[in-house]
């Protein structure tokens, strides 16, 4: 794989780094940015994804050596100074590697559920963070989508991915088109819908979780703050909360999600 050497933030090869902040334009150019030498190893390894250009530092391009060999020819290998990256790109990059991928075609509900037990369906999780760490805890409990509210965050922006440690390039997903009105269609596929909120009534997570239910669930999580919205919870068929100790009254969005799924994949206490 030939490597085409960068020296200056205006050299015309690298002119569409110089747009990754723009979310919007990387999406209407079919693209999203992965970020980081882990990142970047897995979309190279999944060979799902169609990567245009990988543009890393010196020390990034020796250690993804073996990775960029198994580029597609059409690839562009580009390798500039590490300090070169914040005038290229607008951001400190610490680890010298960025890939510019071609994004996926959009997936619907029907493809993503069809053989789903478990799902979580995310209402306006507006911050990229947070939707990583579900897709992170999707990915370590089992869950085997997540579903997206029309607001709720890109999964493939960079700083989502990269919270994932890349779950959002594994984890299927769709996005949901008529909100809130297509959860009609999980439960007409026998899908049980919970609400995760802290507000009365709502049922213990570990009660709900032991008692006989649906074979098939979906895990129902709204943004930090102002949580679940009132036409998310209208649909729900249980409200679930998780206990916690007099005085405290929320949990950050991710570690919420993580523990609920962590007792309705069964896997609670297990090592």
């Amino acid at each position: 794989m030939p490597i085409e050497r960068i020296e200056s933030p205006g050299d015309p090869r690298v002119s569409a780094y110089l747009h990754m902040a723009d979310r919007e334009l990387l999406v209407t150019r079919g693209l999203f940015v992965a970020e980081g030498r882990l990142v970047v190893q897995r979309v190279i390894e999944s060979g799902r994804f169609s990567v245009q250009s990988v543009l890393l530092s010196d020390a990034a391009s020796e250690a993804l050596s073996a990775d960029l060999a198994r580029l597609s020819p059409d690839a562009h290998v580009y390798v500039c100074p590490a300090d070169l990256f914040q005038d290229l790109t607008g951001y400190h990059i610490h680890r010298g590697c960025l890939a510019l991928v071609a994004r996926p075609a959009a997936a619907s509900m029907i493809e993503v559920i069809k053989d789903a037990r478990l799902v979580v369906v995310l209402d306006a999780v507006t911050d990229p963070d947070n939707v990583g760490g579900v897709f992170r805890n999707a990915a370590a409990f089992g869950a085997d989508a997540v579903l997206l509210s029309p607001t709720t965050c890109d999964p493939l922006y960079r700083k989502a991915i990269r919270t994932s440690m890349a779950a959002t390039l594994a984890v299927p997903f769709a996005r949901l088109a008529d909100w809130p009105a297509d959860l009609n269609g999980l439960k007409d596929r026998g899908f049980t819908i919970a609400a995760l909120t802290p507000h009365e009534p709502a049922e213990a997570l570990d009660v709900f979780a032991a008692r006989p239910r649906q074979d098939r669930l979906a895990l129902l999580v709204g943004t930090e703050g102002s949580g679940l919205s009132a036409q998310a919870v209208a649909h729900a068929d249980v409200r679930v909360r998780i206990p916690m100790r007099p005085g405290v009254d929320s949990l950050n969005l991710a570690v919420a999600a993580g523990i609920a799924l962590s007792w309705l994949s069964g896997r609670e206490g297990r090592p």
